[in-house]
């Protein structure tokens, strides 16, 4: 039975991963930018001197629930998780180096996406009785693609309370536990631990969920990153040679070489962009849902922190992790997901150091991304089922055995289940950002031009 269900999910996911689906993302992706006249590209310098000039800053007129910043920690914690260091070493294993050339397009691409997607969702967003700022495609849906539309609202929130379950919630728990079997930590013990320190600190909701985020994910990012850094100084004559190999095997097959079996080139932009998606979540709607609680005066420029999300996700962790396999040659050794990485960093620094750090981070990020998409979940779980406490708190509970489950699971099945929930979550708020381009536009113009801002009226 469970081979047959694994079978059935994998003709799925192939169906749902395949060039339609690659189409309406890079598509869609395309005419924003379009629609927006490059505003990943044009709007970057702007972007630098928000975040780097607004980090904490409150507002005192600003409405929302946390800070820009925490804010964007929260949403942050959702995107860079094990899709940074385990999808990454996925996507090299089953495409070949290829792949990262298209999840870096996915990225540049993805940056505009996400513009586009926290600007309607702070824009659209409406505060929950008693409760959280509540945002988020199925808001935007709603309200700005109007009552006949809600069915599509409906269905995306169906598809992202159960989502969350598997991208957020399984995934992360399954790596986590992966990489603890190196050092004979059982599974199971590793999924209760994860459990409890979740259910600590998600049973107070998003102001909770903000404080432990702007703690856990710039330390673990920093801690990463400067890993990283160390391996790529020690192998820096290597990496003009990784980054021809990226750049050649985009448009040309991988040959087989030691464990290594060979990928095609259409193989290496399927596994570029699934896991590119996967590790930013450029229009799966997922983050505008974290953004709409935060505290600014005008959609746009908390849009701007979207773009800094994804620059950060995919183009510089995503591209660190690529090229720490890379040059450490690890990549042909027939290894996938955490392991993959985890080697990498130990041919650098002896399994003693390379391991542990790895484990650490992946942990750090799988929590947060955990605490995150609890929140995501719940907050559609409260569209569906009606505002309010009770049923955020049901589903909170309902978070917590999926942990262990997660944990205890097998790797590729998970994986593939999370890629499947994924496609068919996007294809909802793809479709809503398509129809809603014309407000993107014109509220990025009004934030360009200094003109006050007018929320759209209640409905």
């Amino acid at each position: 039975m469970l081979d047959a269900l694994i079978d059935f999910n994998s003709r799925a996911n192939a169906l749902v991963w395949g060039p339609p689906m690659l189409v309406l993302l890079l598509g869609t992706g395309l005419y924003l930018a379009v629609r927006t006249r490059l505003i990943q590209f044009t709007g970057f310098p702007r972007m630098c001197r928000e975040v780097g000039g607004t980090l904490l800053r409150r507002g005192a007129a600003a409405e929302g629930d946390v800070t820009p910043f925490q804010a964007l920690t929260v949403a942050m914690g959702g995107t860079v998780g094990v899709g940074n260091i385990a999808g990454v070493a996925t996507a090299i294993a089953v495409g070949g180096p290829g792949a990262i050339f298209w999840m870096l397009v996915s990225g540049l691409i993805g940056m505009g996406t996400k513009f586009a997607e926290v600007t309607l969702g702070v824009h659209y967003r409406r505060r929950e009785p008693h409760g959280p700022m509540v945002g988020g495609p199925m808001m935007y849906i709603t309200r700005g693609l109007g009552r006949r539309w809600r069915w599509l609202a409906v269905l995306f929130a169906a598809l992202g309370a159960v989502a969350a379950l598997g991208i957020g919630n399984m995934v992360q728990a399954n790596a986590v536990a992966e990489g603890m079997e190196h050092f004979q930590v059982p599974r199971w013990a590793t999924g209760a631990v994860l459990v409890a320190a979740v259910g600590l600190v998600t049973i107070g909701g998003i102001q909770r969920i903000a404080r432990v985020a702007t703690v856990c994910v710039p330390f673990m990012c920093t801690l990463y990153m400067l890993g990283a850094l160390v391996v790529l100084v020690l192998y820096a004559g290597r990496v003009p040679e990784a980054l021809a190999l990226i750049a050649r095997h985009a448009f040309t097959p991988s040959a087989a070489a030691g464990g290594f079996a060979g990928a095609g080139v259409l193989v290496a932009l399927r596994s570029g962009i699934a896991r590119g998606v996967f590790s930013n979540e450029a229009g799966l709607g997922s983050a505008p849902m974290a953004h709409a609680t935060a505290r600014t005066d005008h959609p746009a420029r908390q849009g701007l922190w979207g773009i800094f999300e994804v620059f950060v996700d995919t183009l510089v962790i995503c591209s660190a992790t690529a090229l720490v396999i890379l040059v450490t040659g690890v990549w042909t050794s027939g290894e996938s997901g955490a392991t993959l990485t985890m080697r990498a960093f130990a041919a650098a620094f002896g399994r003693g150091i390379g391991f542990p750090l790895v484990v650490l981070s992946m942990i750090l990020t799988a929590y947060d991304t955990l605490l995150a998409w609890c929140f995501y979940g719940e907050t559609c779980s409260a569209y569906l089922f009606g505002h309010g406490r009770a049923t955020r708190m049901t589903y909170r509970l309902l978070w917590l055995p999926f942990t262990i489950v997660g944990a205890l699971g097998q790797l590729k099945p998970v994986w593939d289940l999370a890629d499947t929930l994924n496609g068919l979550m996007a294809v909802p708020n793809l479709v809503a950002l398509v129809g809603l381009a014309p407000v993107v536009v014109r509220l990025a113009r009004g934030l360009a031009r200094g003109e006050p801002y007018a929320p759209p009226e209640a409905a």
